[in-house]
């Protein structure tokens, strides 16, 4: 039976139409941009509790998946920790893949046409990301804005396997919008009668007119979503999130995006602005028990009128924490664009963060500190000297932890409180450990090394014991794409970087 067109020939014929020039270097990145995808897929396939794997066989030559009607998957040793694209291919019983779509197509699991269609859009996405893209290595010490770092990003997540997919994106609005291409998108001022908005903190004099509340607006969801535009623009620098935006001088703006990027709808919710003035006040309140290595982004102000799909929120810009001389970098942008040069930074940039997660934990506060919403504060010479966090609403809190150190507990969403101690784990260690760590390391045998160091020092809790002793939970991404009805996170099992040495 013939196939139909892939995403990469689709995104080929529309590239070509927008972009000929880029059409050669596109179609040149493919294989390496199938290795990307299906590397991370190689993960999950791995490490995730998928039902129709009865057992996963190591041997000499790679790793063996014995599925429960019979078949047998084979590839590589996996490394959960590594970010390079080392799985180039795979085989089903007596049949070679390198292309991650047509795997998934083939296994046919339970919902595996929808997620290969996913995947086939994460491997055009991702090649059109490196077409073209600014990306230049850092030289330290570097300088530029902070946007400037985020830009440089072009893969996405370093562990989903929809790393890049953007459905709904035409080729033209992926080089309009996405900021590995370095645009300046014009953001939509929606105007709505103020009457109609719930409105959280203060939103600013100069979005605001007579009776009337301004609603930055993305113009993909004014095209697409709202089918309205606005009665002035304003220019923005579009940064990791896509969706979040940096202002020349000023507040970075979070608008609503309904469009599934990696696994979630980016809209906003009316709950998320209703609380984001509570959080912010509360997080900002416990980081001030670090010492001065944690700083929160406080929102300034958010806005919804009358639905998710028209909402926006204003929030400091990281580099509100930078002084003289020193630069904030997303730890994201950091993993993705090469690491300073300085001898032990790993080592130094794993006691940073393990310090103020797991003192967080203790206090109660589980951060999701994954490689997008955690960002560094650099010296001059390169060296992590504080920690800045952005996007509060994924934050878990324990409310007996936070009787337990005399912290007051405002009025948050229950969504976000809770005592298990499993799921505030969870929470910090699949974040910082199995993402921004494991991002920046590179490799399993990297991230022992770095943590081995940064352990030493830390205060021997029942938190650090979990650590140090458990399997280290990561969020199961494949197993999320392929069983979208299931509400809230699922969860899989890697093995401890303290018991690992790497395939």
């Amino acid at each position: 039976m013939r196939r139909p067109p892939t995403a990469e020939a689709g995104l080929a014929a529309e590239l070509a139409s927008v972009r000929p020039d880029l059409v050669a270097e596109y179609t040149g990145g493919l294989p390496g941009a199938r290795a990307a995808v299906l590397t991370r897929l190689w993960r999950g396939l791995t490490h995730d509790p998928l039902p129709w794997i009865a057992r996963r066989a190591p041997g000499d030559d790679g790793l063996t998946l014995r599925l429960t009607d019979g078949r047998r998957l084979h590839g590589p040793r996996p490394d959960p920790y590594a970010t390079g694209a080392y799985v180039t291919a795979v085989r089903l019983d007596e049949v070679t893949y390198d292309d991650p779509a047509r795997l998934m197509t083939d296994l046919a699991v339970p919902r595996s046409a929808a997620f290969a269609a996913e995947l086939g859009h994460a491997v055009a996405s991702l090649a059109l990301s490196r077409t073209g893209a600014r990306v230049h290595p850092p030289e330290w010490p570097g300088r530029g804005r902070a946007w400037e770092w985020e830009q440089r990003v072009t893969d996405g997540h370093p562990f989903h396997p929809n790393c890049r997919a953007r459905p709904g994106f035409s080729v033209a609005e992926q080089l309009g919008y996405g900021p590995e291409h370095g645009p300046v998108v014009e953001l939509e001022l929606v105007p709505v009668p103020a009457g109609e908005c719930l409105v959280t903190g203060v939103w600013p004099r100069w979005l605001r007119e007579a009776g009337r509340l301004v609603v930055p607006v993305h113009p993909w969801q004014a095209a697409h979503v709202l089918h309205r535009t606005g009665e002035r623009r304003l220019s923005a620098h579009p940064l990791m999130a896509l969706r979040t935006l940096a202002l020349p001088d000023g507040p970075h703006v979070k608008t609503a995006l309904s469009a599934r990027l990696t696994s979630s709808v980016r809209d906003i919710s009316l709950g998320s602005v209703a609380a984001s003035a509570a959080l912010s006040d509360f997080a900002e309140t416990v980081a001030a028990r670090t010492d001065g290595l944690l700083h929160i982004t406080r929102t300034l102000g958010a806005v919804a009128a009358g639905s998710p799909d028209l909402a926006a929120l204003l929030r400091e810009s990281p580099e509100e924490y930078a002084a003289e001389g020193e630069r904030v970098v997303p730890v994201g942008a950091l993993a993705a664009t090469g690491l300073p040069g300085t001898p032990g930074w790993r080592d130094r940039f794993a006691a940073l963060a393990l310090t103020v997660g797991l003192r967080l934990l203790e206090l109660g506060v589980a951060l999701e500190a994954h490689g997008q919403n955690l960002l560094v504060v650099l010296s001059p010479d390169g060296d992590p000297v504080r920690l800045v966090y952005r996007d509060l609403a994924d934050l878990r809190v324990g409310p007996a932890r936070l009787a337990r150190h005399g912290v007051a507990l405002p009025e948050l969403p229950a969504r976000i409180l809770t005592d298990d101690e499993r799921t505030l784990r969870r929470k910090l260690f699949g974040s910082l450990v199995a993402g921004a760590l494991a991002g920046t390391a590179g490799s399993g045998p990297a991230l022992r090394a770095a943590m081995e160091s940064a352990v030493r020092d830390l205060p021997q809790t029942p938190d650090l014991a979990a650590l140090l002793d458990e399997p280290l939970p990561a969020k199961a991404l494949t197993l999320m794409r392929l069983s979208p009805r299931s509400s809230g996170d699922q969860w899989a099992e890697l093995p401890n970087p303290f018991q690992y040495d790497g395939p």
